[in-house]
């Protein structure tokens, strides 16, 4: 009997032990799907944090070109208020020129002769500057460069085209910074 009761004893020592085994596997499965849980919300978060940072990496280069466009635009177009500004002292120098076309006196025609040389000085200063006048005599309307003042009509010139130029325009760079005011033929 007495071996019976200690293979009792034995067997249930054994069914402890298993029963232990399988508590922690149990608890091992349990803590591992926890862990695959907690791994999978730490990579979800990495990604969203990933996916922001590829986004605010965006913005920046962005906004770093549109920042770099918008300063050379700035260097590019420097000096156009000053051009601006001088277009209408080439206007009062070809105003006083065309002066010179009358019966002046000896004396006020080398006057004209002194506006005549600072003017082609001057010209010749926006020209280096890219400075160009628009040139429209004759040529058909276009509302991007001309301002038609006046209209008059002409049977021997074809409609919509510029019969005079009234105030010339100019270009700085590629950009139209004064409109040219024409007469048109109707």
């Amino acid at each position: 009997m007495e071996n019976n009761t200690e293979n009792t004893e034995i067997k249930e020592e054994e069914k402890i032990k298993v029963k232990s085994v399988k508590e922690k596997k149990n608890n091992v499965k349990k803590k591992n799907n926890k862990d695959k849980e907690e791994i999978e919300k730490l990579e979800k978060e990495k990604s969203e944090l990933n996916d922001k940072v590829l986004r605010l990496s965006a913005e920046m280069q962005n906004m770093r070109r549109r920042y770099d466009e918008e300063i050379n635009k700035i260097c590019k177009y420097d000096g156009e208020e000053l051009v601006i500004k001088l277009l209408s002292i080439v206007d009062n120098f070809e105003r006083a020129i065309k002066l010179d076309d009358r019966d002046l006196t000896d004396e006020l025609s080398k006057f004209l002769s002194g506006f005549k040389m600072i003017y082609t000085n001057l010209i010749s200063i926006l020209e280096s500057m890219d400075v160009k006048t628009i040139d429209c005599q004759g040529l058909e309307f276009d509302p991007n460069i001309m301002e038609a003042v006046l209209t008059e009509k002409d049977e021997n010139l074809p409609a919509n085209v510029v019969i005079e130029v009234l105030q010339k325009g100019y270009t700085y760079k590629d950009k139209v910074i004064r409109v040219a005011m024409v007469k048109v033929n109707e």
